[in-house]
């Protein structure tokens, strides 16, 4: 039951303890004002009743033909039969008007709380600037709409914040690894350079690169937490046929084959996160997989991702989606640790999921269902 229903009910309910205290509350003073035995009462009767023909006295009174004379008792029972239906009949006639009554009362009442509802709704991380605003005397529910409002400008200050510490960090953490890779790749190319300097060389390059992809993964992570800035309609199938192409390289020196079956999707969303998304999903399947494998694309009511890897215990896949956690046989890969965290990032902030579950031949299946538009390309 909605809180408006029940509402409703309490008002309903409330007033028909009421109105059957009221009506008892009559029956009782009706009965005690009654005539008693021992007194009689004229009634008069229908022009066709049989009953005391000619002329009674009553009380040294003198009545018509046309009357009939019963005693008190019998009155006051038949005024309170017809007392007590007619207030039964009333009662249940007001109860139906208090029903509908309630229910317009309990909307009027609850119409702030369905306006903090609603703009709870409208709130996106990239937009944080809808407020309540309600108007009205300082009661309750004006002082939760101003609390909410305040939350809100504490939550705006905060992303804000966030935003410019995130592009202030990209900025500062990738400058000093750009120095530093130029600075090998200058050492490297110097006609006196021996094999020694070399190979240390191709070594800091390497982990240069390897921290410039965790550098890259952290920002990308923080950024697809935030929520999405822009929106516009991407054709999934398109963005993991690029990404397969991008992938063909790595997947040659694995030794890695594709299984693509797809069909025309298009998703509202960002193209760069849902790149990301299919590249990373793309590169962990051939980087986790072993020689000679496999890897199928699917692409129907969701995107499922398949490899032909190691065997995965079904414990330990949760853990996956955790940032820089892997399986013990996989911390000598070239990753980072961050690529299924940004698959269920990404796929969260365009209103998605992602799962994995162990694949029964050994590798994962990883399954990512993200809202599919209305709209079709014409064929």
């Amino acid at each position: 039951m909605t809180l408006r229903t029940r509402l409703t009910a309490w008002y309903a309910g409330v007033f028909l303890i009421a109105g059957i205290a009221l009506v008892g509350l009559n029956y009782w003073l009706l009965a005690d004002w009654m005539p008693l035995e021992g007194r009689a009462v004229a009634r008069a009767l229908p022009p066709d009743s049989q009953f005391y023909p000619g002329v009674a006295s009553v009380e040294a009174g003198v009545l018509p033909a046309d009357t009939l004379v019963v005693s008190g008792a019998d009155f006051a029972a038949d005024t309170m039969r017809t007392v007590l239906w007619q207030s039964i009949v009333a009662l249940l006639f007001a109860a139906v008007l208090a029903v509908w009554l309630g229910w317009v009362v309990a909307g009027r009442v609850l119409a702030p709380l369905h306006s903090i509802t609603s703009t709870a709704h409208r709130l996106e991380a990239e937009r944080l600037d809808q407020r309540i605003e309600l108007d009205g005397p300082p009661d309750e529910l004006k002082e939760l709409a101003d609390t909410f409002d305040g939350m809100l400008d504490r939550l705006a200050s905060s992303f804000d914040s966030q935003k410019r510490f995130v592009a202030n960090a990209s900025h500062e953490l990738r400058t000093p690894l750009a120095v530093q890779r130029t600075l090998i790749e200058v050492a490297l190319a110097a006609p006196d350079a021996n094999d020694d300097m070399r190979r240390l060389g191709a070594h800091l390059l390497d982990t240069n690169e390897r921290s410039e992809k965790l550098i890259d993964g952290l920002l990308l992570l923080a950024r697809s937490d935030r929520g999405l800035a822009t929106r516009e309609l991407v054709w999934l199938d398109e963005v993991i046929d690029d990404e397969i192409e991008s992938c063909a390289a790595l997947a040659s020196e694995k030794k890695v084959t594709f299984a693509v079956r797809t069909r025309r999707y298009l998703v509202d969303g960002d193209p760069v996160l849902l790149a990301q998304l299919v590249g990373n999903l793309l590169r962990n399947a051939v980087l986790y997989n072993k020689p000679g494998g496999s890897v199928s694309v699917e692409l129907d009511r969701e995107l499922v991702v398949t490899n032909t890897g190691p065997t995965v215990p079904a414990q330990a896949v949760p853990g996956l989606f955790e940032p820089f956690r892997r399986l013990r046989d996989r911390t000598g890969t070239a990753g980072s640790g961050l690529g299924l965290s940004i698959v269920q990032s990404v796929a969260r902030a365009h209103q998605g999921a992602a799962k994995a579950r162990p694949n029964g031949g050994g590798g994962l299946v990883v399954q990512v269902n993200l809202p599919e538009t209305g709209v079709r390309q014409p064929s």
